[in-house]
């Protein structure tokens, strides 16, 4: 019978050697058979140990790369499988830019009315995956909210997010904004201060809502002090503004007013840009405004023109002659510009046509409106839909 050596292979005798193989006569070495014994228990040992070897090399090993070998591998891979555990962090990307937007308020500088709602707009440049803001909010100096918002993707490699803000109380509000990553805070931005106002506010009261009112009025060119105090002057101009605005010729502040002054509403119209410095009387309006060249608003003023029955003239005429001080009808500071008819202060001066023919003023607005007219100043006179007397008469008056 044919016979192998250790290794496994025959040799060339057919017999076995001494290491446990039949010797040519066929007898068994006796005396090697503990040394088979101890050589087959040393390869059972091996097998063991490169068993256990592959097991432990499969536990190491990823799923997907024990899946992908089919069979037990020397060593762990150390290239990361995608899909496999825990996806390795990407360092954080620097954000180029970031951009506060308000809405819902208006005003330069800006405010809103108390108990409306406004809207905190934010873009962030570039857009990251896991992006958060943190956008804390301050009435003054104290924080009075905060939330974190999850950003947006937005079209062009940006993201956003938005936050809406009400409160009841008065005060300078401010929006602090922190983007962050996994890795922590990368940019940081603020909004403007946006002033949260009383809306309604009477004559003698002094207040921040009475310094908004005033300087809204003034952006708008209404002759307007700026002292934050509601007294007579800017009562005047409220009226004007009202009257401008198509509100009731009243004047009182109101949450109305305040919106309409958010929404930059109450624009004089200048009708005669290219009569430089000039004078237009807005007869519909019942408003007087001093023109810079250029069509520039200067100042404007209520006014009182010609009753149905004592029309003031319509038509483009030009300051003839000035009158200082008061005259024996009660006229202060007069400039005629076609026959008797002036633009002069006057004791009583409604919200409506009430004069003989004349432009009536507010005593106090008198003075500065004299300073500002020369003799050949043009004045321009109309109705806002046209019409109106052309014809003036020889005995106009206040």
């Amino acid at each position: 019978m044919t016979a192998r050596d250790g290794s496994g292979e025959r040799d060339g005798s057919g017999a076995r050697d001494g290491s446990g193989a039949r010797d040519g006569s066929g007898a068994r070495d006796r005396s090697h058979g503990a040394g088979r014994l101890h050589g087959r228990t040393a390869a059972g040992l091996g097998l063991l140990l490169l068993a256990a070897a592959s097991v432990l090399a499969a536990l190491l090993l990823p799923a997907g790369a024990a899946a992908a070998s089919g069979s037990s591998a020397s060593s762990p891979s150390t290239t990361p499988v995608p899909g496999a555990g825990s996806p390795t962090p990407q360092p954080a990307v620097p954000v180029e830019h970031v951009k506060m937007l308000l809405g819902g308020v208006g005003g330069h500088p800006l405010f809103a009315p108390v108990g409306n709602t406004i809207v905190i707009y934010g873009r962030i440049t570039p857009y990251q995956p896991g992006q958060r803001t943190t956008v804390a909010l301050y009435l003054g100096s104290r924080k009075v909210g905060a939330k974190v918002l999850r950003v947006v993707p937005r079209s062009g490699g940006s993201g956003s997010f938005q936050v809406h803000f009400t409160t009841r109380q008065a005060g300078s509000m401010t929006a602090r904004v922190a983007v962050h990553v996994a890795a922590g805070v990368v940019a940081t931005g603020q909004t403007p201060a946006v002033q949260f106002v009383h809306t309604e506010v009477s004559p003698g009261t002094s207040s921040t809502s009475v310094r908004v009112l005033q300087s809204e009025l003034n952006r708008l060119h209404y002759a307007v002090p700026l002292n934050g105090v509601f007294e007579e002057g800017t009562e005047r101009a409220l009226i004007a503004f009202r009257k401008v605005t198509n509100m009731a010729r009243v004047g009182l502040a109101e949450r109305a007013v305040f919106h309409k002054l958010a929404h930059g509403e109450g624009s004089f119209h200048v009708r005669y840009p290219r009569h430089g410095h000039h004078v237009e009387a807005n007869l519909t309006k019942q408003v007087l405004a001093e023109i810079e060249p250029g069509g520039k608003v200067r100042n404007i003023y209520t006014m009182s023109s010609g009753k149905p029955s004592t029309p003031t003239v319509v038509g483009n005429f030009q300051v003839y002659m000035k009158s200082f001080g008061v005259n024996e009808k009660g006229m202060v500071d007069s400039n005629y510009f076609i026959r008797g008819y002036a633009i002069h202060g006057y004791a009583e001066v409604p919200t409506y046509a009430a004069s003989h023919g004349c432009l009536r003023v507010p005593i106090p607005d008198a003075p500065s409106i004299y300073a500002w007219v020369q003799v050949g100043t043009p004045v321009d006179v109309y109705h806002q839909g046209g019409g109106g007397s052309t014809n003036p008469r020889s005995n106009a008056g206040p």
